[in-house]
């Protein structure tokens, strides 16, 4: 395995990092690639161009502007894509922030997968020092879910998800709601959950990029999507966090937790503890605005001296709130799609 040479980071900074509205940012989200091997519907269109590879963060650039933060005070990193698993030597980018968790630097690193590759690493990734990870996993009819991913295996993720649980790693399943698509398989997935000792996280769709499908069409308000579990059990609020949006309820009669990510229902921005570094090296400070800056020309400039006084200037100037719109006719809130921010 080729090894990663990184800077060593020195001890977490006191007071961590403050935005310019005196929140707390100590969760990084980093994504590792934009390419995937799936294409769902309400993320991707079904022709993608994808980055070439010179505007892509090499796996050792991403490891020490990650570092940067940790000295920042960051405490949480989740790894995403596109499909983190698809781009080579993804292993090697694992352990080499894995030994931050190790040390202590890190309270956690956590990944969001598709799922079809992680048959073949699970094992890997609970050695690098995961315990935990979200697997997108949309419904459990193979047609509802080839149609969704146009084209995706569902046998590959339930595959994979037998590896995760048979390696160790607490799952939890993100399901993204689709009126008049996968309204109907909540409960499926929810017992499954049940079945599996898996977490459930429903989420709104989000306006990010242009797809073929009609958002306002696809919209369902979570309120109407747990009507069903609702019906069947009580929604105990917990004080549970994870470090990312969502809120968490006990069932009762069940030992799955749910989750729920409201960007558009009931917005959840005057908490965020959140920042984006793209596979280009961008920090967004924010998924549904276009503001950014850019690490990856600053550290090939400057080196690690380059990083900080942007970060400074993404602090200040990281917006309060995004302003999410699906009704009909209207633009995505960015031009980038979802697989090019990270989940």
């Amino acid at each position: 395995m080729r090894m990663i040479n990184a800077i060593e980071t020195g001890p977490a900074t006191a007071s961590g990092m403050r935005d310019g509205h005196g929140r707390r940012i100590d969760y990084l989200r980093i994504s590792v690639t934009d390419r995937c091997d799936l294409r769902c519907r309400y993320c991707m269109d079904e022709v993608m161009q994808f980055l070439p590879r010179r505007e892509i963060l090499t796996l050792e650039e991403i490891a020490i502007i990650a570092e940067r933060f940790i000295a920042r005070g960051i405490r949480r990193i989740r790894l995403s894509g596109g499909e983190p698993l698809v781009r080579r030597d993804f292993a090697d980018l694992a352990y080499a922030l894995g030994r931050h968790v190790k040390s202590g630097a890190l309270d956690e690193l956590t990944m969001t997968t598709n799922g079809t590759q992680l048959a073949r690493h699970a094992e890997m990734l609970f050695d690098a020092g995961m315990r935990r990870i979200n697997v997108s996993l949309d419904s459990l009819d193979p047609a509802i879910f080839a149609h969704i991913t146009r084209g995706g295996e569902l046998a590959k993720v339930l595959d994979g998800l037998a590896a995760a649980r048979a390696a160790g790693l607490k799952v939890k399943i993100n399901m993204v709601a689709l009126r008049n698509v996968n309204e109907d398989q909540v409960l499926p997935v929810l017992d499954y959950c049940e079945e599996q000792g898996f977490g459930l996280t429903l989420i709104e769709t989000m306006p990010l990029g242009e797809v073929a499908d009609d958002r306002s069409d696809r919209f369902l308000p979570l309120i109407e999507a747990i009507a069903p579990i609702r019906e069947r059990h009580d929604l105990i609020p917990l004080d549970e966090r994870t470090g990312g949006p969502a809120r968490y309820f006990a069932l009762s009669d069940m030992q799955t937790r749910l989750g729920l990510i409201t960007p558009l229902s009931h917005n959840f921005c005057a908490d965020c503890n959140r920042m984006r570094l793209t596979c280009q090296g961008r920090i967004y400070m924010c998924l549904g605005h276009e503001d950014h800056v850019d690490l990856k020309a600053a550290f090939r400039e400057q080196g690690v001296a380059g990083i900080d006084a942007l970060l400074d200037r993404a602090l200040a100037t990281k917006p309060i709130a995004h302003q999410f719109n699906v009704a009909r006719g209207a633009s995505p809130s960015t031009r980038r799609h979802m697989s090019v921010t990270g989940g």
